[in-house]
Parts: C-alpha cells; sequence; structure tokens
C-alpha cells in the first residue's frame, strides 16, 4: 500500500514535470511567432509558468519524500513488531521444552538448561527487538573491535568456503 503511495506521488509529480514542459515549450513557440512586443509578455508569462511548475514539482517531491519517510517507518514498526512476536515465539519453546522434557536425572539437568538458554534468548529479542540488538552489537563492537573483526574474518572466511565448493 505504501508503495502504490509513493508510485502515485511520482506519478504525480512526474505528470505535473510533463506538464510544466509542455507549458513551457507551448508558451516559447507564441512568443517566436507574436514579435517583440508579444515576446514580452510571452517570456513574462514563461517565467510565471516555470515558478508555478517549479513550485508543483517542488511539492509532488515533498510528498514523495512524505510517502517514503512514512513507508520506511511502517517497515521498521512492522520489522520490530515481527522480532518481537518471534522472540516470543522462541520463549514458548523454551517453556514447553522444559515443561514436556525429562524431569530427572542428568538429561533432565541438560534438558531445563538448553531449555531455560532459549526461553532467555526469546525474551531478549522479544524485549530488546532490532532496534535494541543492533545497539548491543554496536556496543560489543566498540568495546571489543579487534575480537570483532577477527570474528568477521572467520565468518567471512568460512562463508567464502563454503561458496567455492
Amino acid at each position: 500500500m505504501a508503495n502504490a503511495t509513493f508510485q502515485s506521488a511520482k506519478g504525480k509529480g512526474t505528470e505535473a514535470i510533463d506538464k510544466a514542459k509542455d507549458a513551457g515549450l507551448e508558451t516559447w513557440e507564441k512568443a517566436k511567432e507574436a514579435g517583440s512586443e508579444t515576446w514580452q509578455k510571452a517570456k513574462q508569462e514563461g517565467a510565471e509558468t516555470f515558478d508555478k511548475a517549479r513550485e508543483a514539482g517542488a511539492e509532488a517531491l515533498g510528498k514523495a519524500k512524505e510517502a517514503a519517510v512514512e513507508t520506511a517507518s511502517a517497515v521498521g514498526r512492522q520489522a520490530e513488531d515481527l522480532t518481537a512476536a518471534a522472540g516470543h515465539r522462541i520463549k514458548e519453546l523454551g517453556e514447553t521444552m522444559g515443561q514436556r522434557g525429562p524431569q530427572d536425572g542428568f538429561t533432565g539437568r541438560a534438558a531445563h538448561v538448553v531449555a531455560d538458554v532459549i526461553k532467555g534468548g526469546g525474551e531478549y529479542i522479544e524485549e530488546q527487538k532490532i532496534t535494541g540488538m543492533a545497539r548491543d552489537v554496536e556496543s560489543v563492537i566498540k568495546n571489543h573491535p579487534i575480537p570483532a573483526l577477527l570474528v568477521c574474518f572467520g565468518l567471512g572466511f568460512c562463508l567464502g568456503r563454503m561458496m567455492k565448493d
């Protein structure tokens, strides 16, 4: 829907510019035919038409920018909501694993530890969403730049090896 709004605004801007070009060309042709007195009048009208076209183009561009910002904002909110929902589902999965997994012995303790880790990860994702996670990653990179670079190089190397084969 936002893309349609953006395309509509873009189309209106293009249409306004095309109309302005056509009006300017028409004014120019009349001025050439009319002579010196009419030339001055046509020149004045052409300037007014150009100003109006410039204003219309600026207005259309402003509307297109507003539509783009609204679209980006809506997409961002939707991504945040989807991330929170995914975190909630992961948290529920951890809770379910804790309830349905083995309860006694070594496997029971291991199942509870895994369930708690999954539940904690889900809570973190649900609460922090994308923006909070991005802030956390930024903070880790700022506080530990060399290990972060080494991790990036390692991941790049592994991805390159996978793509090569």
